[in-house]
């Protein structure tokens, strides 16, 4: 929310992002009144009790109705997990995602959707967002979200997974934040110095 205001303030537009690209909290966007989404809770009940091969092909389908080029026809496209969310997660958590499993590896599916997002989007930046195992686990138990995915028996080895999707990307702009001990303001104003040399003139 910090970007969207900073976007308002420097720019002079409005911006908005997608964040639910992660299984329970890919059923809809969240709003200021409700912590669930657009979907009904017996709607949740329903996605969580789908089959393995359902989920894999719902998240395709989340992956693929982002990248479509009506998104990229407005100057700005924030999406927050997207294709590295969905490199990660499901071999952990969801039942599906290496070579030979239903929908092939996401690792190389990273890739492809990369591939796509430069050539919808050329100037597009990847900002890796992380903090320490200890203040990752400290946030969790002060602040849970009613839909967390991660276990704290897993935050170290899902930040590696992390830093090894963000060095792999084919993304070249890109920069990384570390928010272990920065509050969202002094976060905010790296956020501002690292991005200045990427901003482009609006078409």
């Amino acid at each position: 929310m910090a970007i969207c205001k900073w976007v308002e303030e420097t720019m002079g537009e409005t911006i908005g992002f997608h964040d639910h690209f992660k299984i329970p909290g890919s059923f809809g966007h969240l709003s200021a009144d409700s912590d669930s989404g657009y979907w009904e809770d017996d709607e949740l009940d329903s996605l969580l009790g789908m089959s393995v091969r359902l989920k894999e092909k719902f998240q395709r389908y989340l992956l693929d109705y982002h990248l479509q080029p009506a998104f990229y026809a407005e100057p700005h496209h924030m999406m927050i997990g997207l294709h590295i969310d969905e490199a990660i997660y499901p071999l952990l958590y969801y039942g599906y995602g290496k070579e030979g499993d239903y929908g092939g590896d996401r690792e190389k599916a990273a890739r492809l959707t990369e591939r796509t997002i430069l050539e919808r989007a050329p100037d597009t930046v990847l900002v890796l967002v992380k903090a320490s195992p200890e203040v990752i686990a400290r946030r969790m138990r002060e602040n849970p979200h009613r839909f967390g995915l991660v276990q704290e028996k897993d935050i170290e080895r899902v930040l590696a997974r992390f830093e090894e999707e963000y060095n792999k990307s084919l993304i070249r702009n890109k920069f990384a934040l570390d928010t272990s001990a920065a509050t969202i303001d002094e976060t905010l104003a790296e956020f501002a110095r690292e991005m200045k040399p990427h901003l482009t003139e609006a078409r």
